[in-house]
């Protein structure tokens, strides 16, 4: 079993959106958390370890609600689609859950997976075979001939990568009830995707495809969730079934009001675009790009606000697993983000990644807040995060983190890899030579 472990003297949030408690102590025993509060009132075992955390918080490890762990911070949908086998993406992955509980998230959401993998992974988590967060998944993500972001990449019919083609209602059925067989906590839904030519993504699937899959997943107890980023894919997935929507970009009064009667949850994902807009250029990314993504984000976000102010519940993603959001690195952004554009306290923030992320864990009774009887999932920062919420993202602040009820060694060497053959897109030069820039 675990040990005893007494953190003292430490700020604590817990995670459900109260003012934070100073000068006080956590007691973890069996796993759970067995006191809150003054340490004298404990009966804590001689043996205990004992953490300091006087000028620290103590709040419940983060969750993660929109990751893919499986990509391994990839650079491309070529690379993602034609450069990842199974094997080597699943031993891959191993090393990626331990940069992402390195950094203080214990727990996860991963929507969809390469080769859908997902499953596997979590099913080997949870019998101790590899170390990481708790994982919820899906398998791949279902997504129509017309495709997700990936264009021409897409094929016509069968799977690749992420995605498992659908075209019909009658394939939509069939495959959300085998990927539930095969393991799935979720079943994920591309409802937008691009077209050459289009401006922005459209909705690439019918509302009956939609509330097929819904019907679906909700006939055998698992819930769905949908990309969209146009205001007529988050109108007809609220209306459909769909209980968390990914992005919600340029959501519409309509939308919203379709959001709100049905009570779908939103997870903005904010994080990549604002690293595409803040720091593109110094990664090498396309440029032009800036202003569309940070108009994207200030669109989106007032209507997001509006969602919140009526009591839909947000919650925290940062779709790390792509070379604009590496593992380990930024998982907290996301709270960030929700404090300087959506206006949210910083204690409302940390509950998005934590009583919320409980949610889409689907663990409320057991997870996300600090409470007597809850799981010890814990983290303690250097500082005060609800003072300055960026502290979250520096790993040279976090002194602790409790991953059921065990302390994680954040001494050892940060998890890296060589390079594995075939595993990168490797071109013949980064720019076309001319005859003009040979001799100029």
């Amino acid at each position: 079993m675990p040990a005893e472990i007494l953190i003292t003297n430490g700020m604590l949030v817990d995670g459900n959106g109260t003012p934070p408690a100073p000068n006080t102590s956590l007691w973890i025993r069996d796993g759970k958390i067995s006191g809150i509060g003054n340490q004298n009132d404990f009966k804590v075992a001689n043996d205990a370890e004992l953490i300091d955390a006087t000028g620290k918080t103590i709040m419940p490890g983060l969750i993660d609600s929109h990751l893919h762990s499986t990509f391994d911070d990839v650079q491309s949908n070529d690379e993602l689609f034609f450069h990842r086998d199974p094997v080597m993406s699943a031993l891959v992955t191993t090393q990626n859950l331990l940069k992402i509980l390195r950094c203080g998230v214990t727990s996860f959401v991963d929507p969809d997976t390469a080769h859908g993998i997902g499953p596997s992974i979590r099913n080997a988590i949870e019998a101790g075979v590899i170390e990481g967060p708790r994982m919820k998944t899906g398998v791949q993500a279902l997504l129509t001939a017309v495709g997700g972001t990936a264009g021409h990449l897409i094929p016509d019919e069968g799977t690749v990568g992420y995605a498992q083609i659908v075209n019909s209602v009658d394939e939509v059925i069939m495959w959300t009830r085998r990927h539930i067989k095969y393991g799935a906590d979720w079943i994920k839904l591309h409802a937008t995707g691009s077209l050459t030519g289009r401006p922005g993504e459209l909705m690439v699937w019918s509302r009956e495809e939609v509330r097929a899959a819904c019907n679906a997943a909700k006939d055998l107890g698992v819930p769905v969730m949908a990309h969209c980023r146009n205001p007529e894919s988050v109108k007809i997935c609220a209306e459909e079934g769909v209980s968390l929507i990914l992005h919600a970009s340029f959501m519409d009064d309509e939308g919203l009001e379709a959001v709100i009667q049905n009570d779908v949850a939103i997870c903005p994902t904010f994080t990549f675009l604002a690293n595409l807009a803040d720091f593109g250029s110094k990664v090498g990314a396309s440029p032009g790009m800036e202003d569309i993504f940070r108009g994207e984000i200030e669109q989106t976000a007032k209507m997001i606000r509006k969602a919140y102010d009526a009591g839909i519940r947000l919650v925290s993603g940062s779709e790390s697993g792509f070379a604009l959001t590496p593992y380990g690195h930024w998982h907290a952004r996301e709270l960030e983000l929700f404090v300087e554009v959506l206006n949210l306290t910083e204690v409302e923030a940390i509950s998005t990644a934590t009583k919320n992320g409980a949610w889409t864990m689907r663990m409320e009774d057991t997870l996300g807040t600090l409470e007597e009887g809850k799981l010890a999932d814990v983290i303690v920062v250097d500082g005060d995060v609800t003072e300055d919420i960026r502290i979250l993202n520096d790993k040279t602040r976090l002194s602790e983190v409790i991953s059921r009820g065990v302390r994680v060694d954040l001494n050892r060497p940060w998890p890296e890899h060589g390079s594995i053959p075939g595993w990168k897109v490797g071109n013949w030069a980064g720019e076309i030579l001319t005859w003009q820039k040979a001799y100029e």
